[in-house]
């Protein structure tokens, strides 16, 4: 494809990073770095980012965000770019910023009357037995700001939620409780190119682990993946649907993945991720292969949404 982006532009791959899932983002890093070098675009380097970043991005043109977790998809790395004045790949900093904060995309997504699982947020201070009344068990506790499903857990009773909620607090001050509804974990790949949007196939996941949990997405064997997702048709178009408006009113760019839990013949929309993975056991490439779009071809498709987030 052609693009704004040339074979010979000095491209920083982003990789590792400060967060808790920087292990995750070498993975990414790695791939896109060997797909790039594939691809022609020579003068990609690998970027381990520290808090020197600043620096060590002098005299690159482009940044191709593979970042995971804090200061990587919170908006935190866009606006370095921002001031850098390096166009990069993926999300910009006010979508980047919202997305990952699930209380936050829950608030924007409401507001447009998209599906969502009843939830509350609980904040330092907060009464917990008070707060939990309003849902019913089980119930999946989320730190608000996290990927990976790290620090995330399933509780089926008052004393399982005070020990979660402790652990969770570890990643997170703010946590998130979810009424946990059984239904059919799928997940969808929004893409921009050549001016288009557009649903990538949606991936049915069934892990072998009780949900969908770190041990689940980052090691082979512990899940079935179904492409296409054996929902109905009806239902296949309503989930594209609603992951489209969920990228536009969140003001998503380039490239998103959207989560979801199909019950009660609804879509109900679990997240936003501005910064999907990109290693050999991710759901974005599994999706894209699904249409015929090759690792490759879908590394360079984000790597020409470059400065679509402006």
């Amino acid at each position: 494809m052609s693009g704004i982006v040339q074979k010979d532009a000095k491209i920083a791959v982003l990789c590792g990073g400060l967060s808790s899932e920087a292990e995750i983002s070498r993975r990414s890093g790695k791939n896109c770095y060997d797909a790039l070098q594939r691809l022609g675009y020579k003068n990609s380097k690998l970027v381990e980012v520290t808090e020197n970043i600043a620096e060590d991005l002098k005299g690159f043109d482009y940044a191709y965000n593979a970042l995971h977790g804090k200061y990587g998809e919170d908006g935190c790395i866009q606006g370095v770019l921002e001031f850098l004045k390096i166009p990069y790949t993926g999300c910009g900093v006010m979508s980047s910023a919202l997305c990952m904060n699930k209380e936050y995309t829950k608030k924007v997504l409401s507001s447009a009357g998209l599906p969502l699982i009843k939830s509350v947020l609980i904040t330092k201070g907060d009464n917990l037995y008070e707060k939990v009344k309003e849902l019913n068990f089980p119930i999946m506790v989320k730190p608000v700001s996290e990927g990976s499903s790290l620090g995330m857990a399933k509780v089926s009773n008052i004393d399982e939620l005070v020990k979660a909620v402790f652990e969770a607090s570890k990643y997170k001050q703010d946590i998130m409780l979810e009424e946990y509804l059984e239904g059919i974990s799928a997940t969808v790949g929004i893409l921009e190119k050549d001016g288009e949007t557009f649903a990538t196939e949606i991936l049915e996941f069934r892990p072998h682990t009780e949900w969908y949990d770190y041990e689940a997405k980052y090691t082979k064997g512990m899940t079935d993946f179904i492409i296409p997702a054996e929902i109905s048709d009806d239902m296949t178009k309503k989930v594209k649907e609603v992951s489209m408006q969920a990228f536009k009113v969140c003001g998503c760019s380039g490239v998103s993945r959207v989560d979801f839990l199909i019950a009660n013949d609804t879509p109900y929309i679990l997240e936003v991720n501005t910064s999907p993975g990109m290693t050999d056991t991710s759901d974005l490439p599994a999706q894209a292969a699904a249409m015929g779009i090759s690792y490759d071809e879908l590394v360079e498709i984000i790597l020409q949404s470059a400065g679509l987030n402006k």
